[in-house]
């Protein structure tokens, strides 16, 4: 460890009142059944990325444990999802729209007053800054909000009748069934709530496991969830994957899978599913979002926006620009402002200040970095910037490589972590290319000024990735846009609109429009006589 980051971890005694994490948290509490039930077995020691400095000595914090749950339990969580959903007759899946926001937005009231709390967590548990951590649970919050408005407008539209062809009928979105839903590490309250919720809202019972890092903030939450949603809607449990999520796929009666991560976990665990083509399945997984920068870019602008699109949470982010294509004629420029902009991005603890850079919360990743660019070395690249690469304990210091070629394991590999490929070309058909072969496609950023070459690049893309940004980085906001991807990047769209889609199916009660058939439904309607076929809606 060099003196750049001798001084990188704390002292307990330094760090502020307000975020110290003085208690041990052991949460012994899961989710089943409406019930917090009380794990006596073994338990699973959640240690940070933040190490303590004693004198010379750095120790890493261990903040808490979690329930190791086995496969009983989890088959206890499913069986309960079931139960509750009742092959579609449950008071959840059959209860009106409105009763159901209700639900969820007594949810979100108690959601609210452990903002604190999960904040302090995800810090200390992710290394993710105090301002991100806020912005998450703030937009995790305002998603719900938004969530709840779009059913609304959903459910107005569908209040309408529609007479075609000599008949009469009604559409609305009904559940699927038993969702199980499994959220990522990186945002383990937001990316995990835009799929759970939507489940929610649209009358399926959930199973969820957290995220393997990231867990200690659903704690918090455990209560509000019992409280706030009939017994077996939603149904908690932690433990290794291949101890419980294993087995409950094999038992075919998972309806929904929403999942997070690596496309490689997706495949295992899809394949465990016995009856396939039940099972749907939202899914959004690895990505290698290049940025490709012109040579008539507004370099301002274009490094501006790669810093924070390829270093913002430590570049672990899926829509993180995780490779920079940048003309030869401009690409001495750009490095060297890049560069400049870098030095401005300050390591430290999550708490601090005006913190850009933070620890890693995966073992083992410094070593992986460290390994993608000893490899990029040997094939002819170059760390540019003083300090690149540098480890201590759990922190990497971002390494900006150039000249980065095919040959580097880098050019490949989705690194989701502070790497920064910069990869020279001069031909505009070099970058198309990479995207033409890649495994991934999810996203591109374009950046230039020549409308005629830029719309020539948008046609050659536009069936590769879910979305082209112009002149700014790859991102998943607004929550309104739909967010998707290609190829081993997604399966299925999510937005907050498109979320709703996803997690029902619509159902349509239709009748020859004869006068007969108008008085029966007229009668329904009239008396109320079905939560189904309704004009009802809310306002």
């Amino acid at each position: 460890m060099s003196h750049f980051l001798s001084n990188l971890f704390p002292e307990e005694s330094s760090i502020p009142e307000q975020y110290q994490l003085r208690a041990y948290v052991e949460q012994r509490e899961y989710l089943i059944n409406g019930q917090l039930r009380q794990w006596a077995g073994t338990l699973n020691p959640v240690a940070s990325p933040v190490y303590i400095k004693k004198g010379e000595t750095l120790t890493q914090k261990i903040i808490g444990s979690t329930p190791l749950l086995t496969k009983y339990e989890a088959l206890e969580a499913l069986d309960a999802a079931v139960a509750a959903y009742d092959l579609g007759h449950g008071a959840w899946p059959t209860m009106g729209v409105a009763k159901r926001i209700e639900h969820i937005e007594n949810f979100l009231t108690a959601m609210r007053t452990k903002r604190a709390e999960v904040v302090k967590l995800l810090m200390w548990e992710i290394g993710k800054s105090l301002k991100d951590s806020e912005k998450e649970f703030d937009r995790t919050c305002d998603y719900i909000v938004d969530t709840v408005k779009a059913l609304k407008e959903q459910d107005r539209r569908s209040a309408n009748l529609i007479e075609e062809q000599g008949f009469l009928g009604q559409i609305r979105r009904v559940p699927l069934g038993v969702a199980l839903c499994m959220g990522p590490f990186n945002y383990p309250l937001n990316e995990t709530f835009t799929t759970l919720i939507p489940a929610l809202i649209m009358g399926n019972t959930v199973v969820f496991k957290p995220a393997k890092y990231g867990v200690l903030l659903v704690k918090p939450l455990l209560e509000a969830f019992r409280d706030s949603f009939p017994a077996g809607v939603i149904n908690i449990i932690y433990g290794r994957g291949r101890d419980t999520v294993g087995a409950l796929m094999e038992t075919g009666k998972i309806d929904v899978f929403a999942f997070i991560g690596t496309n490689k976990g997706a495949n295992d665990l899809k394949r465990l599913h016995p009856k396939p083509h039940r099972l749907r399945s939202i899914l959004g997984l690895d990505a290698k979002n290049p940025a490709i920068v012109l040579s008539d870019a507004d370099l301002t602008n274009a490094v501006a926006e790669c810093i924070t699109g390829s270093l913002l949470f430590n570049g672990q982010r899926c829509t993180a620009l995780k490779i920079l294509f940048v003309h030869q004629t401009i690409v001495a420029d750009f490095t060297k402002r890049y560069l400049e902009e870098l030095k401005k991005l300050k390591p430290g603890m999550p708490w601090e200040a005006g913190v850009g850079l933070t620890p890693l919360p995966e073992p083992g990743k410094t070593d992986y970095l460290k390994g993608l660019v000893d490899n990029a070395k040997l094939h002819g690249a170059k760390v540019m910037n003083e300090n690149g690469g540098e480890i201590s304990q759990s922190y990497f210091h971002p390494a900006v490589l150039y000249p980065v070629n095919k040959k580097m394991n880098i050019y490949h590999e989705e690194q989701f972590g502070p790497i920064v490929p910069i990869v020279p070309f001069t031909d505009d058909e070099e970058p198309i290319n990479y995207l033409l072969n890649s495994q991934f496609g999810q996203q591109v950023s374009l950046f230039g000024k020549d409308s005629k070459r830029l719309a020539k690049m948008m046609d050659a893309l536009v069936n590769q990735v879910g979305r082209i940004n112009l002149n700014t980085q790859s991102q998943r906001g607004p929550d309104t846009f739909p967010f998707n991807g290609r190829k081993d990047s997604a399966e299925g769209t999510l937005s907050i609109a498109d979320a709703l889609r996803v997690f029902s199916i619509r159902t349509i009660v239709a009748t020859k429009g004869t006068d007969d058939n108008k008085q029966i439904f007229n009668s329904i309607i009239r008396n109320r006589e079905s939560d189904f076929l309704s004009t009802d809606y809310i306002l």
